[in-house]
């Protein structure tokens, strides 16, 4: 009689198979490429001890993994995001950024903070120390607001708020964007104003005008133009608020075709009375401002401060109709 054959556990095959399956894996998770800290941030203990514990391990060069964010394939997400990130902002190499690229950037940590977007809920589930508290964002709204330099505001003085310029030739972004005055002649789609005491003044030109009448900007049509024109708030003697001293004029300009990199936006901003364009390669938009924008503004086709939407013409027929 032949013996009898012993049955094979599916369930241990399984697992087996699962086990090896995953040990190979492990021979294509590649340990994330180590860069030395050239300069770290230089901002008070409370503020460094924020961002150490809540963006260094994906914004700096000083990651704290866990053992499980180096195991594939875990780490293949985990090393995307950092390299990511680190584009967009790197406190391990905050000398590459100019004084107002600093204020910049920490305005753009505290909106994503204030927001909710900033650490990302994917990261905080599994790093719940690493979540952000109010106290927190007091602390790091009050060391942003101080670089800012903000001063009282001067006597009045009757300011037009217009910006005045006599440039030889309107300057152009290192991205190609360039400044032009006709904005002061485009329609107001919207205004809003920001904790740093600014007045901002949203234009359109016609093409994004009929865009916004239409409810017609997912995506956005090409051809159109967005300015956001900042202001300094100036309190008058008889409490009015009025725009003082000018800040700067920021251009988005949409052409699907040549910013592919920035969900088909150019961006743009223009400082001071020089309208000094801010970044110092074509590729600063992409290192910068959609990062923000991507995470706060998907909604309405990466544009923050977009107007109430009233479809005017759908509005008149309907009363036609009554």
């Amino acid at each position: 009689m032949d013996p009898v054959k012993k049955k094979r556990n599916p369930i241990a095959i399984g697992f087996l198979a699962i086990l090896g399956i995953f040990g190979g894996l492990q021979l294509f998770s590649k340990p994330l490429e180590g860069k030395p800290v050239t300069k770290k941030i230089d901002a008070p203990k409370e503020v460094i001890a924020i961002l150490e514990n809540s963006c260094f391990s994906c914004h700096s060069n000083q990651q704290n993994l866990s053992w499980y964010d180096k195991i594939a394939p875990v780490s293949w997400a985990v090393n995307k995001d950092i390299k990511r990130a680190r584009e967009v902002l790197n406190f391990s190499e905050w000398e590459k950024y100019s004084p107002g690229e600093h204020q910049g950037k920490m305005y753009a940590i505290l909106n994503m903070m204030q927001s909710g977007k900033m650490p990302l809920h994917e990261y905080t589930l599994l790093h719940p120390s690493a979540k952000i508290t109010s106290k927190d964002i007091e602390v790091i709204k009050k060391y942003t607001l101080s670089l800012a330099s903000l001063k009282p505001s001067p006597k009045p003085k009757n300011i037009d708020p217009v910006i005045e310029t006599s440039l030889p030739q309107m300057p152009v972004s290192p991205n190609g964007v360039k400044y032009t005055d006709e904005f002061k002649n485009w329609k107001v789609i919207s205004m809003s104003t920001l904790f740093d005491n600014s007045i901002r003044v949203i234009y359109g030109n016609d093409i994004a005008v009929k865009a916004v009448e239409t409810e017609n900007f997912h995506p956005w049509p090409d051809g159109s133009i967005i300015v956001k024109s900042v202001w300094k708030q100036q309190e008058l003697p008889n409490g009015e608020i009025r725009a003082g001293e000018f800040v700067n004029a920021q251009f988005m300009v949409k052409d699907s075709k040549k910013y592919t990199d920035t969900e088909g936006w150019g961006f743009a901003k223009f400082s001071g009375k020089e309208l000094h364009p801010t970044g110092k390669t074509a590729s600063f938009a992409k290192e910068s401002c959609i990062a923000c924008h991507r995470q706060l503004a998907e909604n309405t086709g990466y544009l923050f401060d977009v107007p109430m939407k009233v479809n005017t013409q759908r509005l008149i027929k309907n009363l036609q109709q009554k």
